[in-house]
């Protein structure tokens, strides 16, 4: 579909919807969780003592969100007892993600890194674990709340409160940890997790129902599947059609609707943010190392830095409004290999608060453009009728390898040096741009056809 530009004034009143006002407090719930499972828990290790290898490996708790997709068909179908009829499909797992989260914030808070990080550890996959399927809820909810052209406001709005929470997860943490203890900072950002629990009952429920040609595909996967089961208990029958429709026929339909060019899709939607998610592991050790105290930290890389983001996320909500998806992620994808490399200059520096400033406020601007094109370009993938499901499916994507590969950080880190890593970092970046080139080619070929006329 041919994006057609809004001008300015349309672009930024987009922001007044209700609905979008919403995905911001949803945002903050998604935003909390993550850095408390990534990169404030790897600071948190190294100040105890733990070495940057094992911080490395620890990393790969935050592989729940790449697996996903995995358990998304349960979220998209299966209701839960009490809570669906009550709140909804959407918000009914929302609110069970969320008390969740907190359980494994607040055992988290009771486990000594050093005597008790197995413990610890575990309690950060369950954290992990709920806040993924939380985000799975979270982002069918966005896509099904309003159409197509509002996702770029809305995923702009879900990372304003995304950044929010991050700053809270981040800086506030590592505030709370300076003056006080990690153990009362991780008990109070599980109680922060509340304003998610009060928001859930106070969004609508969308609507999210198959229409008849979505029903058509469902039955003919079915037919396919369990042709050769009509002898089968009538339990696993059963079971059997329900794998196929939830399970299968997300994919069927995604696969049908892009034919073989859906494998370059899924390649780029893999490689997009393997550069920031591999910096970012190393990011708090990097700046513990250089000699930044805990509470300069939290200033600048957990306070300022994700209010830079969030101004990059408006911003890049309004951009995509007014210029389209596919010249923005070119353009965030540019910016985040050139600001990855100031980390490498950055490691070359003394330990002035300027530079790091600097550094981390360009990072962030770029991030937050990125990624607010990157939520709105994957929302417009997704069917309605499949939302979770597809959706879980490249988000997933777009985090496995990248977790995967993220793991080896501390490795490359302690076989070279930090200049040596965020340049590696750094280049991660340039197939994503390689991708996009080919993404936009398809498109303009695709417009020529349809616009083609038939004689």
């Amino acid at each position: 579909m041919r994006e057609s530009p809004h001008n300015w004034l349309q672009s930024f009143l987009v922001y007044r919807q209700p609905r979008v006002i919403a995905m911001l407090f949803l945002g903050f719930s998604a935003g909390l969780p993550l850095l408390l499972v990534f990169g404030t828990l790897s600071a948190w290790l190294r100040v105890e003592g733990v070495d940057k290898t094992t911080i490395g490996f620890v990393s790969w708790v935050a592989l729940a969100y790449g697996f996903k997709f995995l358990w998304s068909p349960l979220v998209d179908r299966m209701p839960l007892p009490l809570l669906t009829s009550t709140l909804g499909k959407r918000r009914s797992w929302m609110l069970l993600a969320q008390a969740g989260i907190i359980f494994g914030l607040l055992n988290m808070a009771g486990s000594d890194p050093l005597s008790q990080l197995q413990s610890l550890v575990l309690f950060a996959v369950l954290t992990a674990f709920a806040s993924a399927t939380q985000d799975i809820a979270i982002d069918a909810w966005r896509i099904e709340a309003l159409g197509e052209e509002y996702q770029g406001a809305m995923a702009g709005a879900y990372q304003l409160g995304y950044r929010l929470g991050m700053i809270v997860a981040g800086g506030g943490a590592f505030s709370l940890a300076y003056f006080y203890s990690w153990p009362l900072a991780y008990s109070f950002m599980a109680a922060f997790m509340l304003l998610g629990m009060v928001t859930v009952f106070l969004i609508p429920e969308p609507d999210h129902e198959l229409n008849a040609q979505q029903l058509e595909t469902e039955r003919k996967v079915i037919d396919v599947l369990v042709a050769t089961s009509n002898k089968s208990p009538s339990i696993i029958l059963r079971l059997q059609q329900w794998f196929a429709a939830a399970v299968v026929s997300p994919f069927a339909e995604f696969f049908s609707r892009h034919g073989m060019f859906a494998v370059v899709i899924l390649s780029f939607i893999m490689v997009f943010r393997i550069s920031d998610i591999t910096l970012g592991v190393m990011a708090n050790p990097f700046y513990i190392d250089m000699g930044y105290n805990e509470l300069e930290i939290g200033l600048v890389t957990k306070t300022v830095g994700p209010l830079v983001t969030i101004a990059g996320a408006l911003i890049g909500g309004v951009l995509v409004m007014h210029y389209g998806k596919m010249r923005m992620l070119m353009t965030g994808a540019v910016l985040v290999v050139l600001t990855n490399l100031l980390f490498a200059w950055l490691a070359t520096q003394n330990a002035e608060l300027i530079w790091l400033i600097l550094v981390v406020g360009a990072d962030n601007l770029a991030a937050g453009i990125a990624t607010t094109t990157f939520v709105a370009y994957l929302s417009a993938l997704t069917n309605k009728a499949y939302t979770a499901t597809q959706y879980a499916l490249f988000s997933s994507i777009m985090l496995l390898l990248a977790k995967f590969l993220a793991g080896f950080s501390g490795m490359i880190v302690d076989a070279s040096s930090y200049l040596v890593f965020f340049t590696y970092a750094a280049a991660l970046g340039l197939p994503s741009i390689a991708l996009i080139v080919v993404l936009m080619r398809h498109e303009r070929l695709g417009l020529v056809e349809r616009n083609r006329p038939s004689n």
